[in-house]
């Protein structure tokens, strides 16, 4: 998933991406453990996944408080 097409997201949507993301993630780690995980390019896919979340997550917040303080 691409930063373009995440920003245009609200944060409400953005943390219901990340939730799914992470639990895609905890799914992916049980596969490998198991030895059931074929794709394994997909850890890394969902794990750089996350991150853009949370960075969209912070800005969005950053900006809130920067709002706040200027009104």
């Amino acid at each position: 998933m691409k930063i373009s097409e995440l920003r245009g997201k609200t944060p409400d949507q953005l943390a219901a991406l990340l939730l799914d993301f992470k639990k895609e993630a905890f799914n992916l780690r049980f596969q490998k453990v198991s030895g059931e995980l074929e794709k394994t390019s997909r850890v890394r896919e969902v794990r750089r996944a996350i991150a853009r979340l949370k960075t969209l997550l912070n800005d969005a917040a950053r900006k809130e408080v920067k709002e706040a303080k200027n009104a």
